[in-house]
């Protein structure tokens, strides 16, 4: 589904990531892991243009994407979940899930994905006269979510979603992830939290000073192994 082939990047002349090759097949939650600052928001940003790459290749659905414009990507069929959320603070609930839709072709079924939202997260539904910036950060982050998915996607970026949020709201997050991937949607996890990322994963990715140094499916996982070997956790 989605094929990243020997990605390097600068940003303004310094060298950020290294002969990243990462790859999420169809139905799969693959995790990317890493440490703050070692490169995995700007891998992100890559695969959704918004960065341009010095070299290499990227792929999605046998499409080669490297000179799309995000809005192209999006109709592709990814979403990003960016960190931080990135909501409308000044607009309501149902008005920032709406924008999820700004694609024409998504609005077809845009009721349709609303109801789904409002069956993953029904506090949305009660708060969707609301204004976001009103909202708690967890239901900013439900919202955030929300508005991705308005938008039909195939692949779905999350970045660092649970970033500064309680565990009983991480909780009802990831058992969202675990539904939404249920009903078809593939998932590319950017996460610092090692054992969650490797609880909910197919397969998973480590990454430290812009270059993978590790990878493995399910059956490869040995948590105390890589917190000692990347992490520098004894």
């Amino acid at each position: 589904m989605l094929d990243v082939r020997n990605i390097d990047v600068s940003i303004e002349g310094l060298k950020i990531l290294y002969g990243i090759c990462l790859r999420v097949e169809k139905g799969e939650i693959v995790s990317l892991i890493g440490a703050n600052g070692a490169g995995k928001t700007t891998l992100i940003r890559t695969i959704m243009r918004f960065i341009k790459h010095d070299k290499g290749e990227i792929f999605f659905l046998n499409h080669k994407i490297d000179s799309y414009e995000p809005y192209e990507v999006v109709k592709l069929g990814i979403s990003l979940v960016p960190e931080g959320r990135r909501i409308f603070p000044y607009m309501t609930v149902l008005e920032n899930l709406q924008m999820g839709a700004y694609v024409p072709a998504k609005r077809n079924n845009m009721k349709k994905n609303m109801d789904w939202v409002f069956s993953l997260f029904p506090i949305l539904k009660e708060r969707k006269n609301q204004l976001a910036g009103t909202l708690s950060g967890g239901e900013q982050q439900m919202l955030a979510i929300g508005r991705a998915l308005v938008s039909q996607p195939k692949l779905l970026l999350l970045d660092e979603i649970s970033l500064g949020l309680s565990l009983k709201v991480i909780n009802i997050l990831y058992k969202a992830i675990k539904e939404i991937n249920r009903e078809g949607v593939s998932i590319l996890l950017v996460e610092q939290a090692l054992k969650r990322a490797l609880k909910f994963s197919d397969r998973a990715y480590v990454i430290e000073k812009g270059r993978i140094v590790w990878e493995g499916d399910k059956s490869a996982f040995n948590e105390d192994e890589l917190r000692k070997k990347y992490f520098g956790l004894a």
